[in-house]
């Protein structure tokens, strides 16, 4: 498997990229990610997606270096990448996202977890979540996620928070013109769920709404048994406006919904 670093001293837990650490079948990994997924998202991801990822300069050819990336998210949207050895504590990860800085993986997936991997690696987290924060109301509202959640870990209500950064950032669809388009890293960087999300006759795709989401449930070892559609990235900047503490305590009083659960009010996409 690729670079694994632990922790530095910093108690960020950013650590260096130590990109020359990168092996030739690291670098061959992410080339066969990479061209995987490119053939399937024309067409399918969103055209925010789509430009941010050929403004970074993202291509086949190898692991890209994060300072290389951070010089031109800084330009485009005040974002840079930092490195980081895998899964951080919440509160770091909340303090980055606030203080608009990615915590991106330095490791990359073997071979044999090419269709699947349940940790983050470098593909998921530079190829799925980076270029959308070139679009600067995406990039906003990342911001304003990480400092609701800073907020959530003090009120005790970031199981119902962290809903709705699965069901947004890792797995969200968007309404457009042409159809149902994807922005969600997790979907974008995978290769059975970009199909399944937009063709599968199975999940549920359901109109964006915000006590929804925060109620319901979420998978991690299948594809989702439900997608929220958002009508533009505004809806999603709006939404993390208000204090969500009335929220939080609205949804103390109510149950929480299964992933493939139906509810009245919902509305189909």
């Amino acid at each position: 498997m690729g670079v694994i670093q632990k922790p530095g001293p910093g108690a960020d837990f950013v650590i260096a990229q130590d990109w020359s650490g990168y092996t030739g079948e690291d670098h061959a990994i992410w080339r066969a990610l990479f061209e995987r997924q490119s053939k399937l998202l024309p067409g399918r991801a969103c055209a925010e997606y789509l430009e941010g990822l050929a403004s970074l300069g993202v291509a086949a050819d190898g692991i890209p270096e994060f300072e290389r990336l951070s010089d031109i998210m800084e330009r485009a949207t005040g974002w840079r990448v930092v490195a980081v050895p895998g899964l951080v504590p919440d509160d770091i990860f909340f303090g980055h996202l606030a203080a608009r800085r990615f915590p991106a993986t330095n490791w990359i997936r073997g071979r044999a977890q090419l269709d699947y991997l349940q940790e983050p690696d470098v593909f998921h987290d530079v190829f799925g979540h980076v270029p959308m924060l070139m679009n600067p109301v995406f990039a906003d509202y990342l911001q304003a996620y990480g400092r609701g959640g800073l907020k959530a870990l003090g009120l005790g209500a970031l199981a119902k928070l962290a809903r709705l950064y699965w069901y947004t950032v890792e797995f969200g669809l968007i309404a457009t013109g042409e159809g149902l388009r994807i922005y969600g890293s997790g979907i974008v960087s995978s290769h059975g769920e970009t199909v399944y999300s937009l063709e599968s006759p199975k999940p549920k795709r359901i109109a964006f709404d915000l006590m929804r989401i925060m109620r319901t449930e979420y998978r991690i070892d299948d594809f989702q048994d439900a997608y929220f559609v958002i009508e533009n990235f505004g809806q999603l900047f709006d939404a993390t406006r208000p204090d969500f503490t009335p929220y939080y305590e609205q949804l103390k009083t109510m149950p929480d919904i299964a992933p493939g659960a139906g509810v009245d009010g919902d509305r189909m996409i």
